[in-house]
This record gives structure tokens, C-alpha cells and sequence, in this order.
């Protein structure tokens, strides 16, 4: 949830929402494997925790903001610090990136001015803390 522009933080970005066009904040659940449907459809299990999932798209971006950002996104771990409306207050997590591409178009006739706006998910290594 972005409550303000100071309320979504990637360490190693300065400024990285004057990048971003959308957030998409996803709370998944993971249930242990004793989970799942009885034969009278009654749905029971443990449930392990909530990972949270913030799926980030940047805009078109000039190479010298593609070059600032690429190291982190590529680097095994990323903190991101968003506010989390369960807990009521930022909160600081360390994640992993899914994969990312860019697209140039117009190369070849030499009038790309900036790569193509492009979508990364940010995703947590452990679970949302309950409180």
C-alpha cells in the first residue's frame, strides 16, 4: 500500500519511486503440505505464514537510470521497506527478484531514446511477521 512517495524504499535506489508507474502489493498464503479438502470439501491445513509480493512496473527508463537500478535488481538480495496495512507501520523485508527484461525498439534506425517501460516482482524470503 503506498501510503506516500517515502512509504515504498528499495535499499541501493535513491528516489525509486520517480520510476514507478504502478505497485501491486500481493499477501500469498503457503499452507503446509497437511493442508487441502477432505472428502466433505471442508478445507483445513496449517498455515505457515503470508509472503508478501510486490510486483513493481518502472517506466520507460534512459540507460544511465537502467544502469543505476540493474545492480540491485540482479543482486541475490534486495530490502525493500513498504507499509503493510496488517501491521500498520513500514516495514522492512529482504527479497529475491524474479526475472526482468527490457525491450529497445527503434534501434536500428537509431532513435531509441530510452528502453521500454518494464514489470519485476519483488518477492519475500520469510513470511510476514504476525504482528
Amino acid at each position: 500500500m503506498l501510503v506516500d512517495k517515502d512509504s515504498f524504499k528499495v535499499r541501493g535506489i535513491d528516489n525509486i519511486t520517480n520510476y514507478i508507474t504502478e505497485i501491486e502489493y500481493g499477501y500469498n498464503k503457503l499452507f503446509a503440505s497437511d493442508s487441502g479438502r477432505n472428502l466433505a470439501g471442508v478445507n483445513s491445513g496449517t498455515l505457515l505464514g503470508i509472503f508478501v509480493k510486490i510486483k513493481v512496473s518502472f517506466r520507460k527508463l534512459t540507460q544511465q537510470e537502467l544502469e543505476t537500478i540493474a545492480p540491485v535488481l540482479d543482486s541475490a538480495v534486495q530490502y525493500v521497506t513498504y507499509y503493510d496495512p496488517v501491521l500498520k507501520r513500514l516495514h522492512e523485508m529482504d527479497t529475491y527478484t524474479g526475472d526482468w527484461a527490457t525491450t529497445n525498439r527503434n534501434t536500428f534506425v537509431n532513435v531509441a531514446k530510452a528502453n521500454e517501460a518494464f514489470d519485476i516482482s519483488f518477492i519475500a524470503n520469510r513470511r510476514r511477521p504476525d504482528r
